[in-house]
């Protein structure tokens, strides 16, 4: 992915993940703050990212692989903005 490809991404995440960051109440915020993947999830991220290091999936498990990064950074998205609003002490 290019810089600039990398700071619209960014730029489009934001905007719609803003207004959500508006409207969390201290505690949904604190929920999301505190999402974890279940263990059997982080597990299977895990071993397809060490097989991928590897050059080892095959085309489903790359696209499952891609799936659940892509799944993984929304949620990094979401925690981030949950975090500032616990940070700020602003909350709806």
């Amino acid at each position: 992915m290019t810089p600039t490809s990398a700071t619209q991404q960014h730029q489009v995440l934001d905007q719609f993940s803003n207004p959500i960051r508006d409207i969390l109440t201290t505690e949904v915020a604190q929920a999301i703050a505190d999402l974890r993947a279940a263990p059997a999830t982080q597990e299977l991220i895990e071993d397809l990212a060490h097989r991928h290091h590897e050059g080892q999936l095959g085309p489903e498990e790359l696209a499952e692989y891609e799936a659940l990064v892509s799944g993984a950074n929304l949620i990094a998205v979401l925690q981030a903005k949950a975090r500032s609003v616990l940070k700020s002490g602003r909350a709806s």
